[in-house]
This record gives C-alpha cells, sequence and structure tokens, in this order.
C-alpha cells in the first residue's frame, strides 16, 4: 500500500470532509425525463373505473343467479352492461376517431395489454348485453345462462387489465407498482360492484355482496400498503395533491361503505343505499387517484432519475 493511499485511508477515518459537494439533481431545464401520459383524467380513469364495475359486476351478476338471488342478478346484468358501455365510449372518446379501436381489433398481440385488452372488450361486451337482455325479458334462458358464465369468467380480466395496461408504460408510479396494481384494480372494482348491488339489489339478497365489499376493502387496503412500501420516494406521489386528496377519500369512503353495509345493509335500506354510494365513489376515487399519481410521477423528473442514481430503480425486470 503507498503512502497516498495510507493518506486517504487516514483521511476517511478522520471523518474529513468530501472537498467535492455531493451533486444534487437537476434535469436539463427542469424537463420531464419520460413524457406525461397525453390522456385526459376523465375519459381514462373513468374507463378504468367503468370497466372495474363492469367486469366484477357479472361475477356478482353470475354468483346471485348461482345463489337463488334473481333480482340482484338481473340489477347486476344491467349494470354491467351500461357500464361496460360507458367504458367503450370513455375510450373512443379519448382516442378521438372510433375507427381506432376497430382498428386495434386487426391484429391479435398477446404481448400488448391494449390488444389484449380490446379483445376482451370484444368478446366481453356482447356477452354481458346477452346476459342483461335475456335476464330483463325473460326469453332464451338457456342462452342467457351461457352468456352470463362466459360474462363472468371474462370479468376478473376485464376489471383489472387497466392495471397491466397503465403497469406496461415507463411512467414510475404505475410501473414501479407493476405488481400490486392489479391487485388494487381487482379489490377496487369488487368493492364498486358490491356497491352497486347494494345500491340496487334487495336487502333480503345482499349478504354476499355485503361481505364481498368487506373483503374488498381489505385487499385494496393491503394491496396499497404494499406497493407503497415498495416504491420507496415514488410513493409519495400516491400521499401528496390531488392523488393523495382522492386516495385518502377513497380508503374513508371504501371503509365507511363497508362498515355500513357489514352491519345495517341488511336491516336498512336507506343504510344500503349510503354503503352502496360510498363503495362506488370510494372506488371511483381509487382509480382517479391513481391516475393522478402516475401523471404526477411523470412530470417531476426526480421519481425518474433519482431511484436509479440510489440504485432502486422503479422499473423492475423480473427477467
Amino acid at each position: 500500500m503507498t503512502s497516498t493511499d495510507q493518506g486517504r485511508r487516514r483521511g476517511r477515518n478522520r471523518g474529513e470532509q468530501l472537498m467535492v459537494p455531493r451533486a444534487e439533481f437537476e434535469s436539463y431545464y427542469g424537463r420531464p425525463v419520460i413524457k406525461a401520459p397525453s390522456w385526459a383524467a376523465r375519459d381514462i380513469a373513468g374507463y378504468f373505473f367503468l370497466g372495474g364495475l363492469a367486469g366484477a359486476g357479472s361475477v356478482l351478476a353470475a354468483g346471485a343467479q348461482l345463489t337463488g338471488r334473481p333480482a340482484t342478478a338481473t340489477a347486476m346484468k344491467v349494470s354491467s352492461l351500461a357500464a361496460v358501455s360507458l367504458s367503450a365510449a370513455a375510450l373512443v372518446h379519448d382516442l378521438g376517431v372510433p375507427s381506432r379501436f376497430s382498428n386495434m381489433l386487426r391484429v391479435i398481440k398477446p404481448t400488448s395489454p391494449m390488444s389484449v385488452g380490446s379483445w376482451l372488450l370484444a368478446c366481453y361486451g356482447p356477452a354481458a348485453g346477452a346476459a342483461a337482455v335475456t335476464a330483463v325479458t325473460g326469453r332464451l334462458p338457456k342462452a342467457g345462462a351461457a352468456a352470463t358464465a362466459t360474462a363472468a369468467l371474462l370479468g376478473p380480466a376485464v376489471a383489472s387489465y387497466t392495471a397491466v395496461l397503465a403497469a406496461d408504460t415507463a411512467v414510475p408510479a404505475w410501473h414501479g407498482a407493476h405488481r400490486e396494481l392489479p391487485y388494487v384494480f381487482a379489490a377496487s372494482a369488487t368493492a364498486a360492484a358490491a356497491g352497486m348491488a347494494l345500491l340496487l339489489g334487495p336487502s333480503r339478497e345482499s349478504i354476499p355482496a355485503r361481505c364481498a365489499a368487506t373483503l374488498a376493502a381489505l385487499a385494496e387496503a393491503a394491496a396499497t400498503g404494499s406497493a407503497e412500501r415498495r416504491l420507496g420516494m415514488i410513493a409519495e406521489t400516491y400521499r401528496q395533491d390531488r392523488a393523495g386528496t382522492l386516495l385518502r377519500a377513497a380508503r374513508l369512503l371504501t371503509a365507511l361503505g363497508a362498515t355500513t353495509g357489514l352491519l345495517l345493509g341488511h336491516r336498512s335500506r336507506p343504510a344500503a343505499v349510503v354503503a352502496g354510494l360510498a363503495l362506488l365513489a370510494g372506488s371511483a376515487c381509487t382509480r382517479f387517484g391513481v391516475f393522478a399519481a402516475g401523471v404526477a410521477s411523470a412530470e417531476d423528473p426526480k421519481y425518474t432519475v433519482v431511484p436509479q442514481r440510489e440504485g432502486t430503480p422503479p422499473v423492475e425486470d423480473d427477467a
């Protein structure tokens, strides 16, 4: 070991200050490193929410039909048809040109969440429509049962594929939570569907919806907490500003809806309505909050660069 190396070691041992201060993070003229999503919040966050409500609603509708709850089953089938129709309208509105959606159906690309999602909607929509029409008219019961089963099988994918779509982007708050975001969306969709069942179905048929709401609230809180712990500094985008306000409101509304529905939903019709509205509002706030967090993380370049400099990149490659 040379005398120079020994001197450097002694200097470090004495705790000497570095002559050059650590570099502070800056970006080129303060510009974002990645392009923020150009999607309109009303269209795409609404598309996320409505698609989740439709998909989870079809699962609840099939369960209600199998367990002898016809009023709830019919209500949820009609609700799912309305939700998926509005969801598709929101997507087409954001695309700007309706033909763009049909163009995505020219090929199927399993590695593309957008392609898979387009085909999911194209297959799920007719099934949900047939299930609703046969339930309302009472005609073609066998065809209605087949449509109900098909919609229920596709429902979980419809409810959660939008999380995969968001996580497939370079947006730090979305891609960094790629493991947990599908569970957050699935739980939020279940809470919304349970809320719709409490809102539209009779109280005597509400036991499955009340139980589903409670489980969904717990699952959403667990998945969200896990994502925030793993995201590190990027989790700030889920706690601050517009996203933080929306997600705090989502937690409060979902907990209120689940608790009210579980304790009072079977006794009081007004309580069931309040619980249903709270669950629906909580689910919507979750989707809009996650959307806002993603935009905030893309607009501030530190959420892209700083985690990478610290050796904890927001985007993990499982391969």
